[in-house]
Formats: C-alpha cells, sequence, structure tokens
C-alpha cells in the first residue's frame, strides 16, 4: 500500500455505522453486491470503515483479517485510487495492487461471486488508467469480461456486476467499433443495455448504477442520447448516499452537470 491517503472530504456521521446500524443497514448497503453479512467482527469492522470511507483503515483491517475481509480491503482500495488519489503514478500502482489481491481471493474463494467481480471491477478501474485501449491489446477485456460472467454466473442478481458488464460493452464498442467489439470482444449494444437496465431495476437507488447508465448512452450512441445521459445523472445527483462510496458517486455525477 502506497504512502499517506488521503482523506474523505465528505465526512459525515450518517456514514459512520456502529456494530448495530452496521447489521441493520447491512442489506441496503450491499444491495448492489449481495456480500452477505460478516460472521467475524474483524470482517465487520474492515466493512465498517469501508462505509465510513475509511479507506486506508479499511485496507489494513480487511486484509489483516484474510478471507471474507479482503473483499472490503479490495473494493476500499479501488474506490479510494478511482475516486481520491490525485497522482497518476500512484492510482495505477495501488490499481495494479488491487487486481493481484483480487486475483488471488477470487481463487481461493471460487464459489464466490463477489471475489469475481472485484477482480473485474479493480482490472476495469486499471485498464481505464492505462487507457481502454491499451487495456484491450494486452488482454485484459477477455478477463474483466470472463470475471463478470462467472459473478452473474453465481449470482445472477448481482446489480454492480450487471452494471459492470454493461458498462464494458459500451467502452469496448466506443474503442473499436460495433462490428469488431462484437465479433472479437462479444460487446453488443443490445446486450449493454440490457445489463444496465437490469442493474437499476435491481437497485435504483444506486448512483453509480445510473451514472454509468449515462456513461453508456453516450458512449454507444453520442450526441443523439445526450438528453436521456443527463437525466441518468440527475437521477444520480438527486439520491441519498447510504454511504461514503455513494456519496463520492453523487458527487461525480453533480460535477458531471455543472
Amino acid at each position: 500500500m502506497a504512502g499517506k491517503w488521503a482523506k474523505f472530504p465528505h465526512a459525515d456521521k450518517v456514514y459512520d455505522y456502529d456494530a448495530a446500524r452496521l447489521k441493520k443497514a447491512w442489506s441496503r448497503l450491499h444491495r448492489g453486491d449481495g456480500e452477505p453479512f460478516p460472521k467475524d467482527g474483524a470482517v465487520a469492522a474492515a466493512w465498517q470503515a469501508f462505509h465510513a470511507g475509511r479507506y486506508d483503515e479499511a485496507v489494513k483491517l480487511g486484509t489483516a483479517a484474510g478471507g471474507a475481509g479482503t473483499n472490503a480491503a479490495i473494493k476500499a482500495q479501488v474506490v479510494y485510487a478511482h475516486y481520491l488519489e490525485k497522482t497518476a503514478k500512484t492510482k495505477l500502482a495501488l490499481l495494479e495492487e488491487a487486481v493481484a489481491l483480487a486475483d488471488a481471493r477470487r481463487q481461493a474463494a471460487a464459489k464466490d461471486a463477489n471475489a469475481h467481480y472485484l477482480y473485474a471491477f479493480a482490472l476495469g478501474r486499471y485498464s481505464q488508467g492505462i487507457s481502454v485501449a491499451k487495456a484491450l491489446t494486452q488482454g485484459y477485456g477477455g478477463k474483466i469480461k470472463d470475471a463478470l460472467l462467472t459473478a452473474l454466473k453465481l449470482e445472477p442478481k448481482h446489480a454492480e456486476a450487471h452494471t459492470a458488464f454493461g458498462a464494458y460493452q459500451a467502452e469496448v464498442i466506443d474503442k473499436v467499433g460495433g462490428l469488431v467489439a462484437g465479433m472479437t470482444y462479444g460487446a453488443k449494444k443490445d446486450s449493454a443495455l440490457e445489463h444496465y437496465e437490469k442493474a437499476l431495476a435491481l437497485f435504483p437507488e444506486s448512483p453509480i448504477a445510473h451514472v454509468e447508465y449515462g456513461n453508456g448512452l453516450l458512449m454507444l450512441f453520442g450526441k443523439s442520447r445526450v438528453g436521456e445521459a443527463t437525466t441518468a445523472y440527475e437521477k444520480a445527483a438527486a439520491l441519498a448516499p447510504a454511504d461514503a462510496m455513494e456519496r463520492l458517486d453523487v458527487e461525480f455525477a453533480k460535477a458531471e452537470l455543472e
């Protein structure tokens, strides 16, 4: 893990879940990824740090706890790197480290849908960091697709995996065109839209589902769907975030509308 991490800039007591509140709010907090409520207090502590935006602490606690705690560590490191790390070199290093951690986790827990999703999540953000075009030439596209399909096979109602698979297809189509995307990567417009819509149906309170849908519309259709994309960002910006990650997603949507 790199040196000192930046603090979450929107600290709010509402995101600081004690043990009782965490258990009560768990189904809402994890509607997107379906993570089971932790049996181990050390794992629960890692998730408490994650939801409060104490991402460095979540990584330390989750890594130390091991097992399911690794999921909290991976997600915390990816969210922090994507939204809060300002130095490009450090951001890529953090994401690369998260990819390796997620790869080890999915091999150790092959039946954990989130283990596969988090590998795709980390590798997807890393791919965006080095450029999607470069990532495709290095074979990351197929790895992301396979991991997401595995996650969805294990848990068909994994909303975040549906969002990610929609985004994967939209980004590939945007970079290489519809024909090559379909023939080489199995990425299709109709499928991308279908997965975005499934994610929104499963978890309409998710800011990132609306943000990614808006992004996808622009990548797939350009200016002809800018009105719908704007509406998607507006919906995301109007949602009440349940934790630090959702707050970052909401703030991103607001910035897109400025």
